[in-house]
Formats: C-alpha cells, sequence, structure tokens
C-alpha cells in the first residue's frame, strides 16, 4: 500500500504506532533515530513527547497516566501528556512532538534526520 499523498509530501512524518497498539491510558516506547520517544492514547487521541524525565532520566512511557498525566516511575515528578509541563512547576517542560493519525498508523513529526 502506497503512503497516502499528505504523507508523501512530508518526508518528517514518521509512522510510530498502530493506532491498535496503544491502549488508553497507558504509555508507549518507541524509537526514533536512537532516541526514546513516549506515546499516549488519552481519550481517544495522541500524544508523544521525550521519554527520558528531566529529574533523573526515569522513562515516562512506563509511567501511570491519569487524567492526562504521566508519573515517572522513578520519582513521581507528573508530566502533562499534552504539553510536556511538569504539573508542579510549567516551566520545566519535556519536549513534545506533533503527530498525524491515518488510517494505516500514527506518525510523528520527526525533528531529527
Amino acid at each position: 500500500m502506497l503512503p497516502s499523498r499528505s504523507i508523501a509530501l512530508n518526508p518528517r512524518l514518521r509512522k510510530v504506532a498502530d493506532p491498535h497498539s496503544l491502549e488508553p491510558n497507558r504509555g508507549k516506547v518507541v524509537i526514533m533515530d536512537d532516541h526514546p520517544i513516549a506515546l499516549f492514547s488519552i481519550d481517544g487521541k495522541y500524544f508523544a513527547m521525550d521519554n527520558t524525565c528531566p529529574h533523573r532520566g526515569g522513562s515516562l512511557g512506563e509511567g501511570d497516566v491519569s487524567g492526562g498525566i504521566v508519573t515517572c516511575p522513578w520519582h513521581g515528578w507528573q508530566f502533562n501528556c499534552r504539553t510536556g509541563e511538569a504539573v508542579e512547576n510549567r516551566a520545566i517542560r519535556v519536549k513534545t512532538y506533533d503527530l498525524s493519525v491515518k488510517g494505516d498508523g500514527i506518525y510523528v513529526e520527526w525533528p531529527h534526520g
């Protein structure tokens, strides 16, 4: 199956997952060019952010998700999955990525490579 025209015109869009591979309110870690990304399915929408917690490097994709907030499994820091902002200090952020959902997958706009 050929990619859709819009994807073919934007080489920065890269498929990261099938929509059905993400469980609601759970994270999933995918690797993009040796860079771990955390994907989330929340209320039927998909979000992506860097997987590494800025506190001590815990995997955000392995954290608990509730109400759109992911809690780092190492030390409990919490981040908004939609914005990447830390709950207790909005000046601390995790990089987020734009996503597109097409019939055959979830695509991230990948700024690298």
